[in-house]
């Protein structure tokens, strides 16, 4: 992605009915963000925006400075990764509802690709706090990133015992990331961001909103290999997390707690509904070995298929792309076959991870192709 189309992703990032989804249409109708960004009504609608989206999208256009934006976040010390840029969280970027543009204050890393996210109750008692830091604290020291959402509780423990045993730690805000909630966790969030980084997909500005919560919690699974609830009530917002962890393909574990205590419910029935019971961080780091096993050997077999398709007629589309962007006009008229077969037949390999779409109907190699 050209950092030229920056402000346009901040843009429609910012405009309330445009997610995922319609970006991508937006982006595939108009060729370049830029250009969905000035377009007329009657052409945003032509593009399938409903009567609502096309409405805010007007009204944030003639209040927003672009230009502004970009300074704003420039002093607040927060960078933005979308979801075109080759360092966007390779997990996340897996995730059907992954969000378009990521707001980071700190730095993201190769390490953080072992990840564990760990949340639970905001309640949390001293039998609670004390699993979560003995369990997160071994897991740290082994070079394990602990992901949560640096709410009161389970959360807040998790972070600081993942930064006191000197690891690394990421915490996903419900809000813009100048704004810290809770409050009491500020100092706790400037640690963060020396030892890990704070994420949000919300942009600056933003306040920590009820219906924020629970769409956050699909970014806390969405980045790690698996997620732990050390403690949790039936009501608790971590469960929420849980349930985005079991649609995402993510591992579930929970820490079995007091069958007589109401804060524990929610963990108990975890187990009861097939979760990987933790006694100890030696039970995760297992688990963790062997998922990391099993995604090397995926990705072999993965990289086998880019070099060898199976199918005549993706062998064909293949040999047509390299690193270099091409938009599937070109490529179809590179084979000589209709456009619309050849769209289709690109949207499949994408997903069976032979090649990737950059924007704009452009697609590269999966993979580097070498001469036999």
């Amino acid at each position: 992605m050209s950092r030229g189309d920056l402000p346009f992703w901040i843009g429609f990032n910012k405009v309330r009915g445009i997610g995922p989804v319609r970006l991508r249409a937006l982006r595939t109708y108009f060729g370049e963000l830029s250009a969905a960004w000035r377009a007329t009504p009657a052409d945003l609608h032509a593009a399938g925006l409903d009567r609502r989206s096309l409405e805010n999208l007007v009204n944030t256009r003639q209040k927003l400075d672009l230009g502004a934006e970009l300074v704003k976040l420039e002093r607040a010390g927060v960078h933005v990764i979308t979801s075109d840029d080759a360092d966007y969280p390779r997990r996340l970027a897996r995730v059907p509802d992954a969000p378009p543009v990521l707001y980071v204050k700190g730095e993201l890393t190769a390490q953080d690709d072992l990840a564990l996210g760990v949340v639970g109750t905001r309640r949390a008692t001293p039998y609670g706090r004390q699993a979560t830091r003995e369990i997160v604290t071994e897991l740290a020291r082994h070079g394990v990133t602990i992901v949560s959402g640096l709410a009161r509780g389970i959360d807040g423990e998790a972070h600081q015992a993942a930064l006191d045993a000197g690891g690394r730690t990421i915490a996903v805000l419900a809000c813009g990331l100048d704004i810290i909630y809770p409050p009491e966790h500020t100092h706790l969030a400037e640690r963060i961001t020396q030892h890990g980084a704070l994420v949000s997909e919300y942009g600056l500005g933003t306040e920590p909103e009820a219906a924020n919560f629970p769409p956050r919690n699909r970014i806390i699974s969405g980045l790690t290999r698996g997620v732990l609830i050390t403690e949790a009530g039936l009501g608790s917002g971590a469960l929420i997390t849980a349930d985005y962890a079991r649609e995402q393909g993510r591992e579930l574990f929970a820490v079995p707690g007091n069958i007589f205590q109401r804060g524990c419910d929610g963990t108990n029935r975890l187990l009861q509904e097939g979760a990987k019971v933790v006694l100890s961080a030696a039970d995760l780091l297992d688990e963790l070995q062997i998922a990391e096993a099993l995604e090397t050997q995926e990705e072999a077999v993965q990289h086998v298929a880019a070099i060898i398709p199976g199918d005549p007629f993706e062998a064909r589309l293949l040999e047509q792309l390299s690193a270099e962007p091409r938009h599937v006009d070109e490529v179809s008229r590179a084979v000589g076959l209709p456009i619309a077969a050849v769209s289709s037949a690109l949207s499949i390999m994408e997903l069976k991870g032979l090649v990737r779409e950059v924007g704009g109907m452009n697609y590269v190699a999966a993979f580097e192709r070498h001469a036999a």
